[in-house]
């Protein structure tokens, strides 16, 4: 791998926050936070807005939900308002006279995360980004994996249940509507209707306000109600681990995002559904399954390393 040198800003652009930080000398430098606007010129003032404030930097990356060309173009982006074919490297290319990278925010966290975070020096590992969808890099035989178009990762959009709620990618029964933040939302709102989400209802006001904060406050309180809701989403999230397991034989699960900086609230209910579904656990190790180094800031870190690689693949 390249070594990193130089100020490095990067800007991982969330569906309801951007975050941006420097990176330089190994470390995080600065960090800014904004609300992620909609519409493609209202990101990109953000965008700009954000990387002037970073200073002055030797070149910038930028991660985006979604599937991105390998000439740096939004081509669609569910989790994003009114977003289709955003040429964001282009325009931001003309307007800053600077290096700019685009990727796909997952695709972000796994270079993060493989090569200076929590999978540094592993060659099969799957990196599993938990915010307000699902988003993957996979690493196989020590080479990320991009797909022919660029697309690889897409992890979010795997069909667990045919006939479940429609995504808003348009399909049914995605992994993210159950798995994700939004998904933690979806399933307190089910339980609150069964009444079973008294203390969480409490938080959020109403069902149709139940967040997945209202859902770890009342968790982390001990309540029984909310633990059962945690207890499904983890029993989610690890249905699509074991698929993951199942298809590509890592030796690393990373999961970052968000909802990773819950810690143990999380991930010991994951760990023992992921132990319950995994095809043949007799027959070989279980993968590792750790928190991400960087958590909800390994996208934006990855962003910055970006333009250390001049081609993506052979990192």
């Amino acid at each position: 791998m390249p070594v990193v040198s130089g100020r490095r800003a990067g800007i991982d652009v969330g569906g309801t926050k951007c975050l941006g930080v420097v990176w330089h000398d190994g470390k995080i430098e600065l960090e800014i936070r904004r609300d992620t606007p909609k519409g493609a010129d209202d990101i990109i003032e953000t965008l700009v807005s954000m990387i002037h404030e970073l200073g002055e930097v030797d070149s910038v990356g930028i991660g985006v939900p979604g599937l991105v060309t390998r000439q740096g173009v939004l081509r669609a982006a569910p989790n994003l308002v009114d977003i289709a074919d955003f040429a964001v490297g282009p325009i931001l290319r003309d307007i800053l006279h600077v290096d700019v990278a685009v990727e796909n925010d997952a695709t972000c966290a796994a270079v993060a995360e493989w090569s200076v975070g929590a999978a540094q020096g592993v060659d099969d590992v799957v990196v599993v980004t938990l915010g307000t969808g699902i988003g993957g890099g996979l690493v196989s035989g020590g080479r990320l994996v991009r797909g022919t178009n660029g697309f690889a990762g897409e992890i979010g959009h795997m069909v667990v249940d045919p006939s479940g709620p429609k995504c808003v990618c348009g399909q049914r029964g995605c992994w993210e509507r159950y798995a994700s933040g939004n998904g933690l939302a979806y399933l307190g709102a089910l339980a609150a209707e069964r009444g079973q989400a008294r203390m969480v209802q409490t938080l959020a006001g109403s069902n149709t306000s139940i967040r997945g904060e209202h859902i770890r406050e009342a968790a982390l309180l001990g309540d029984d109600e909310a633990l059962a809701i945690v207890d499904e989403f983890a029993r989610w999230v690890a249905i699509g681990l074991s698929n993951l397991t199942n298809l590509l034989d890592p030796s690393m699960l990373v999961i970052g995002g968000g909802l990773a900086g819950s810690g143990d609230l999380f991930l010991q209910p994951i760990q023992y559904w992921f132990g319950e579904l995994l095809y043949s656990p007799e027959l070989r190790p279980h993968p590792k399954l750790v928190l991400a180094k960087f958590a909800e800031q390994a996208g934006a870190i990855g962003a910055a390393l970006l333009p250390e690689f001049a081609h993506i693949s052979d990192i």
